[in-house]
């Protein structure tokens, strides 16, 4: 039979298996649902940062929205307006470039169709059509507008129109030979020739769409036949930052079929200056939002083109800015879903990588990233098993919290601090459900915990005190310990001959009557009913949970259990049984208590020299002539304040065991009509006692004569006091008899 798998051994093997699936996702291939948390937490880190306080200063977003489309009219404008918008950033405004978020495809007709159509219908007009066409040149406008100007224009590469190419792409940054290892396009859509001649700086405006339709990255560069082209922001940061040099560095990619990597692009200034863009395993930059998004976002100032169309912007209000041409129309059809905004136009995606690429704040992935985060998950499950396995659900849970909120706050101080993007989602994700497993063991365990303990304590307490007890700890409640309780002992006076008298079902209807009396009387008062001993009833107070007045209250549940022998002798003569005696012992001091026992059979229980103690007090009740003997702890422990009985000592007893004699005590129950009598009586035993103690007979026996009854019928405490209680009557007849007389007189020789 192989061996049973225990708790900690399970936790560490559920560990593993987190393990191995982490790394997985980290290093061979990345599992979707951790994908897509991993995404989902990187834009909650986007959206929770500051906004900023005031729009970019060096970047402002020229805007054809809706309400220069109704000024102006609907789109495409007239390649000449758009000439005179780029006079008017360039000489008015004093723009430092501008970068359009446009293609301009297709050569713009202009008036041309309607002058040949005109020529055609009068052949007076054919000869000075020519002209014409000159004058109204809309792409020559424009042409002459953009040439020599830092203007950079914007393009398209797709993969999916058959390859489709049209118009002329600019000069390439860097050639790919061998191919690097990125995304591949087989198309483009580019601008005119005349615009392409007259700027020759542009750059591609593709972005990186995710599987959720949400824009997180944009391409740095693309890769083209054998030829490397920049986007629309590089290429705007590299005019903005006097066109260094550019070089690529590559890393070897062995799983990729022997195409190298594009790890990074390096550029260098003229001065010697450099600087190094790392880029993601597709050759592309994360968008380093600022903020929300949109006109009313505040990231950037966004100017409708009809107002600098119309002049209504103050000269040089742009000057030195980085302008870019775009729109927010929804006719437009360039709204892009971005962690910080559902419809952010393109051009602001745009603008929020400019300002990363001038800022230098640009977020990457290391390539070391899939190691770390393989490592970060080991060290992650390792320490949650290791406190799971050392401490309780709570501190476990608790310190699993804990290293959750570290590696959120690593995160984040990587991202802010060093601008690294470091995945944590898989570590923190089954980190989390290792918690979660081990709150449910937990949870399930402590709910059968509580319901063993409930089933093991609704056997010695009642019901409300074995629900109120389960709620603790199961170990804290069994776990054994010293302390001080009281412990009683109740025991069927003769029960040797009324039971050899009896039939079985007789003797086992008396037996039940007895003992569930016992119980009630005992759980009324608080008590632990621990075990039924034969017909002996064992029970104690101050455990297992605490009662300052344990011995008080064991006290007034001997005396409830004593009186109670009046009623129940009453139903057992009803119903035809023969009636009982009580001898009861109560003792007070420092036992073991808790869960004792073997492997196969455990209990809760108490043992110890006051649980014996209790045990021979109840022994001496038949000597001691009285039904109930407490010791000298539990009077001393019931304290000096008024109590609804009268403390008598009975006497001092040899103790098997013990070394000195045991001063016990009865309790004498009393009213306010009878304690002044009562009082008076006990107050004349004692002195008889001392008299006796003294060896002065006569004198004694003068002192116990107002107490001897004549042959009283009970040893038991009655409901209401006589002249003479019964108990006390018969103490005094037992110390007369031992003097030499009993309760007649009649000579007797002393003990």
């Amino acid at each position: 039979m192989p061996p049973r798998l225990t708790a900690r051994g399970a936790l560490w093997l559920a560990a593993s298996a987190l393990a191995v699936i982490g790394c997985w996702h980290a290093v061979v291939s990345p599992l979707a649902p951790l994908a897509r948390l991993e995404t989902t937490l990187d834009d909650l880190g986007q959206r929770a940062g500051d906004p900023p306080a005031a729009a970019h200063p060096r970047i402002t977003i020229v805007d054809i929205d809706e309400a220069s489309l109704q000024a102006i009219g609907r789109w495409p404008w007239p390649r000449g307006r758009l000439a005179a918008l780029v006079d008017e950033l360039i000489e008015r405004q004093q723009v430092a470039g501008i970068g359009f978020d446009m293609v301009f495809a297709e050569p713009d007709p202009g008036a041309g169709p309607a002058l040949a159509l005109l020529a055609e219908s009068d052949p007076a007009l054919a000869s000075r059509l020519p002209a014409w066409r000159q004058q109204l040149d809309q792409d020559g406008r424009f042409a002459t507008a953009l040439r020599d100007r830092p203007v950079v224009l914007g393009y398209y590469f797709s993969a999916d129109r058959g390859g489709q190419r049209h118009g002329q792409l600019p000069p390439p940054w860097l050639p790919a030979d061998p191919p690097f290892r990125l995304p591949t396009w087989s198309g483009y859509g580019a601008n005119t020739p005349v615009l392409a001649d007259a700027a020759p700086r542009a750059g591609f405006f593709n972005a990186l769409v995710d599987d959720d339709g949400v824009v997180r990255r944009v391409p740095a560069v693309a890769q083209l036949d054998g030829q490397l082209r920049a986007s629309l922001a590089l290429s705007l940061w590299h005019e903005a930052t006097g066109r260094p040099a550019v070089a690529a560095e590559t890393a070897s990619a062995p799983l990729a079929g022997g195409q190298p990597e594009l790890s990074a692009l390096w550029f260098r200034s003229a001065d010697g200056a450099s600087r190094r863009l790392p880029l993601d395993d597709q050759g592309a930059f994360r968008v380093p939002f600022r903020g929300p998004g949109g006109p009313a976002g505040g990231s950037f100032r966004y100017v409708p083109a009809s107002h600098l169309l119309a002049g209504q912007e103050p000269a040089g209000s742009l000057a030195g800015h980085w302008v870019l041409v775009g729109s927010s129309a929804p006719g437009m059809a360039d709204l892009r879903a971005t962690p910080v905004h559902p419809a952010m136009p393109g051009v602001e995606v745009h603008a929020h990588l400019l300002a990363g690429l001038l800022s230098g704040s640009m977020p990457y992935r290391p390539a070391w990233a899939p190691g770390f985060e393989a490592a970060q998950l080991l060290l992650m499950l390792a320490l949650s098993a290791w406190a799971a396995s050392r401490w309780g659900a709570t501190r476990a849970l608790g310190a699993a919290g804990g290293l959750g909120l570290a590696l959120a706050a690593g995160h984040l101080a990587a991202a802010r601090g060093a601008g690294l993007v470091l995945p944590w989602a898989s570590a923190a994700a089954l980190g989390g459900l290792l918690a979660l497993g081990v709150l449910v063991y937990s949870f399930l365990r402590e709910l059968e915990g509580r319901r063993a303990l409930f089933r093991t304590f609704s056997l010695y307490l009642p019901p409300d005190r074995a629900r109120q007890l389960a709620r603790q700890p199961a170990g804290q409640a069994m776990a054994a310990d010293n302390r001080e309780l009281s412990v009683m002992f109740c025991d069927l006076r003769g029960f040797t001959s009324v039971s050899e008298g009896l039939a079985p079902d007789a003797l086992r209807e008396l037996l039940n009557a007895y003992f569930s009396r016992a119980t009630e009387v005992v759980h009324a008062h608080g008590g632990t009913l621990d075990k039924f001993i034969g017909d002996a009833v064992m029970a104690f107070w101050g455990a297992p949970q605490a009662q300052p007045d344990h011995a008080r209250r064991a006290v007034q549940a001997a005396l409830a259990l004593a009186d109670s022998a009046g009623p129940l002798n009453a139903q057992l003569t009803a119903r035809g049984l023969p009636p009982v005696r009580f001898g009861i012992g109560v003792a007070t001091g420092v036992v073991c208590v808790g869960d004792l026992g073997s492997q196969l059979r455990r209990s809760y229980t108490a043992v110890g020299d006051a649980v014996n103690l209790a045990a021979r007090l109840e022994a001496l009740t038949r000597e001691a002539g009285v039904a109930l003997l407490v010791d000298e702890p539990t009077r001393a422990a019931c304290g000096d304040a008024a109590q609804p009985w009268v403390w008598v000592e009975v006497d001092r007893f040899p103790i098997r065991g013990r070394q000195q004699a045991v001063t016990v005590f009865t309790p004498l129950p009393t009213t306010a009509d009878t304690a002044p009598t009562l009082e008076a009586q006990v107050r004349t035993w004692h002195l008889a006692q001392a008299l006796a103690r003294q060896h002065h007979a006569e004198q004694a026996l003068a002192e116990l004569a107002p107490l001897l009854s004549p042959a009283p019928t009970t040893i038991l405490p009655a409901a209401t006091t006589p002249l003479v209680p019964p108990a006390l009557a018969a103490l005094a007849s037992r110390l007369a008899h031992q003097l030499g007389h009993d309760a007649e007189g009649a000579p007797c020789s002393p003990r």
